[in-house]
């Protein structure tokens, strides 16, 4: 049972707080790491540089779509392998806790656990356009 009168206030905190966290993540690889270094990042990964592009744009486009309440359900999933991305190439290997070196993957999967909630329980409150969702 859920109450009906603070599952959508609780929906809104979820949101602004996984948005502010993906722009955060954003405002990181844009501003400190550049998108350049952030391509190179991803190539010594492995992974195509081009890549690095796409997942800034995932990570700005989500977390404005999160915050303001846009398709927030949809956002949500679209961002889970923005975040597997993570965990199976940097944080995956560095173990479980975030204070090993290049931080473990239980923050990371934390987060997709919080993504998955958001996606559940709906956009929330003060949603500018609410993901409709047919039962």
């Amino acid at each position: 049972m859920f109450d009906q009168r603070t599952t959508p206030y609780a929906a809104l905190l979820m949101r602004l707080a996984l948005g502010i966290l993906f722009l955060a993540h954003f405002s990181l690889k844009f501003f400190a790491f550049t998108p350049a270094g952030t391509a190179k990042f991803f190539a010594s990964l492995g992974l195509p540089g081009w890549l690095a592009y796409i997942t800034m744009t995932v990570e700005l486009v989500g977390a404005i779509a999160l915050i303001l309440g846009v398709y927030a359900r949809i956002a949500a999933i679209v961002l889970i392998p923005i975040l597997l991305g993570a965990i199976f190439t940097v944080h995956g290997p560095a173990g479980f806790f975030f204070t090993n070196p290049n931080g473990g993957w239980e923050f990371p999967a934390f987060w997709i656990v919080g993504l998955l909630t958001l996606a559940l329980t709906g956009d929330g409150k003060f949603a500018l356009k609410p993901t409709p969702v047919k039962v």
